[in-house]
């Protein structure tokens, strides 16, 4: 996908089996390719820490309704968020 120089890219579920470990490197070269290479990266992820760790900004989905949006930091403490994806009332 990055030979032909995009300035976007989209990435389904790129931690979907993967250890720890491997989700540490993947966070790496998301990260690095992002920084480098200066392109915007659209990333479908359930995996919570991968998202909060590369993501500048966030739009959670629940049952297909959008029910945040915001930075990472916004994003853990949202009602909202949390009610959805911990099982807590919002």
């Amino acid at each position: 996908a990055m030979c032909t120089k995009p300035v976007l890219l989209c990435l389904d579920e790129p931690a979907a089996g993967l250890n720890p470990k491997e989700s540490a490197e993947l966070n790496q070269l998301i990260s690095y390719i992002k920084n480098e290479h200066r392109i915007g990266i659209i990333l479908i992820e359930h995996d919570m820490s991968v998202v909060m760790k590369i993501s500048d900004h966030i739009i959670v989905l629940d049952h297909g309704s959008k029910i945040a949006d915001g930075t990472p930091e916004a994003i853990k403490e949202d009602p909202a968020v949390i009610a959805a994806y911990l099982g807590e009332e919002a």
